[in-house]
């Protein structure tokens, strides 16, 4: 080891130890979830009971938990909007107790129009030191892959998209943390925050492998793996532009970068002939470049999200990175992180009962009106819940409509891990088909059938005959006609598993076999690109629906040609 990476091994070791001594703390709490919630909840309901929404909901007499569920309702955003307005029109003290609010934090757009989290500094306190955990974990068990203290590639998105009224900044909360990092922690990121602000997603992808490319790098961190998927595309793609850019330290003068941001990567754009020469050498040997041929798997980790949907992009990463590593970033959103992963391998990860206050409702309940809640020491394992967060933030019982499964227990505190979001149904005939029977069963499959998929989508189709099914691939994917209706039949069979009444419906002759409906070859990208226009979201953590209850879909996208069995 040269002194350099001695120094800076040593240097990481020391910056660490108060997150160290907090993992110690947080493993003790997880032995009484019951007293740690609790205790939390009335330290944010006195903390909030002065502002209106505080006031509104008589915060300052609730004693126990029994009261505060009868003082505040389970509600979704739309509840809490109002208040939310106020303070972007500078009355913070409609909703936070907090003077200051640093940024509002824009939703991905996923499921509907994005929506503003207010960010404070007890947000940012609770976001950081749950990463940090998050963190030490995760280098504690890469050790013997010596990533400590080397730089990552993090694509972030635009902290800044506009202000409201009062002037508070509105964007991406990656890219705020990013932006705000001491200088030694930004070192460490590869790629500089100000490319969140190129909205073209080509030269965005490029400019991160244009400055991460020169660089040792050891992570590679992602909310959807999808995103990894693509810049290992692109760098193979642009590999002679990159090599060139490289040699010469320049940046492509025909990429749309804004003007701004150009300015400030120009100068940054270091020339490396020696690594250039040495990539160019690879490429011509192997007739590509992939992130594995640049940043050998056995000294990096990837970081990405690895329940619910991402099965089909995980399975590609293989191809491009190796066999690296692949620890999930557990379940959070631009409403904050709920859990913290301790281990790679792993979609589960422990709720963070230390920043947020945890109810839950059984899965079949949530549309109840008198609805069973828990708290996180009621859980079962096995079970399916809703999560309904209580914030120091602003955000009380709130209903994200993320469905969460508990997998386990850390100490006395749930393990669980994000299934989908349960907004996404769909009911032809009584069946009522969740997208998260759709992705276990596509999973279940895809290990036993070797069928290609580069994204996909099932949708209800009318037919007065027999309704059915679809499912929707790009036309590419179904070269081998034989080969797609085994995994057809497989498929349909495998969702008659993960769900009883679709089996029921399927036997009784209600409902027809699966179809594959084929689509024309980048159809997805263009339909997802289009949804994100519409609804502002941000690409970084974006997640394609597997499942879309819409039965006029099919009308809405060009079908060339349908797969029968």
């Amino acid at each position: 080891m040269s002194l350099k990476r001695f120094l800076l091994v040593r240097l990481g070791r020391l910056l660490t130890y108060p997150v160290r001594r907090q993992l110690r703390r947080f493993d003790a709490a997880c032995e009484t979830p019951q007293a740690v919630q609790e205790q939390l909840l009335l330290s944010i309901l006195r903390k909030q009971q002065d502002t209106q929404f505080g006031r509104d909901h008589k915060f300052a007499s609730v004693r126990t938990v029994a009261e505060y569920r009868h003082n505040v309702p389970v509600a979704p955003y739309e509840y809490v909007s109002p208040y939310i307005e106020k303070v972007q029109a500078g009355d913070t003290r409609a909703l936070l107790a907090d003077r200051r609010v640093l940024l509002f934090a824009l939703t991905s757009g996923t499921t509907a129009s994005r929506k503003l989290i207010p960010v404070t500094d007890d947000y940012l306190a609770a976001y950081r030191r749950g990463w940090n955990m998050w963190g030490v974990k995760m280098y504690r068990d890469n050790r013997g892959r010596k990533i400590a203290m080397r730089p990552i590639v993090q694509l972030g998105g635009d902290p800044e998209e506009f202000r409201t009224s009062a002037g508070i900044p509105c964007g991406n909360l990656s890219g705020y943390t990013a932006m705000v990092q001491k200088r030694l922690i930004k070192w460490m990121y590869a790629v500089p925050y100000v490319t969140g602000k190129i909205k073209d997603a080509k030269a965005r992808y490029y400019v991160a492998l244009r400055f991460a490319i020169g660089r040792n790098v050891s992570q590679f961190m992602a909310a959807n793996p999808s995103t990894l998927v693509q810049l290992a595309r692109t760098l193979d793609a642009e590999k002679e532009h990159l090599i060139r850019d490289l040699r010469d330290g320049t940046l492509r003068a025909d990429l749309d970068i804004p003007a701004d941001v150009r300015a400030y990567l120009a100068p940054r754009a270091k020339r490396d002939r020696a690594r250039a020469n040495e990539l160019d050498a690879v490429a011509a040997g192997l007739g590509r470049l992939f992130p594995m041929d640049v940043w050998p798997s056995e000294g990096t980790v990837i970081n990405c999200w690895t329940g619910g949907s991402m099965g089909p992009y995980l399975r590609q990463l293989p191809r491009y990175y190796g066999e690296p590593p692949v620890h999930d970033l557990g379940l959070l959103a631009s409403e904050g992180r709920f859990t913290i992963p301790l281990s790679g391998g792993t979609a589960s990860g422990v709720l963070d009962i230390w920043s947020h206050y945890f109810e839950f409702v059984p899965e079949g309940e949530i549309d109840l009106p008198q609805k069973t809640v828990l708290g996180a020491h009621e859980l079962q394992e096995g079970k399916s819940y809703y999560i309904l967060p209580t914030t120091t933030y602003g955000l009380y019982r709130y209903h994200i409509s993320d469905l969460v499964r508990v997998t386990g227990f850390h100490g006395k505190t749930p393990l669980v891990e994000f299934l989908g979001k349960g907004s996404r149904f769909a009911n032809l005939t009584g069946e009522k088909l969740s997208e998260y029977h759709v992705t276990k069963a596509m999973d279940a499959v895809a290990k036993r059938v070797t069928q290609p998929i580069t994204a996909y989508s099932v949708a209800p189709v009318w037919s007065d005959s027999q309704p059915y099914y679809a499912l929707f691939l790009e036309e590419p994917d179904a070269a081998n006609a034989e080969q797609l209706k085994y995994f057809l039949r497989e498929v349909d069979a495998q969702l008659g598993v993960e769900n009883i009444e679709y089996a029921a419906k399927r036997e009784s002759g209600r409902l027809g076999a699966l179809r594959a409906a084929l689509i024309p070859p980048g159809a997805w990208a263009a339909w997802d690109k289009a949804r994100l226009a519409q609804t502002g979201g941000s690409p970084e953590q974006y997640k394609h629906p597997c499942l879309i209850g819409d039965l006029k879909f099919r009308d809405t996208v060009q079908v060339l040609r349908e797969v029968v069995t």
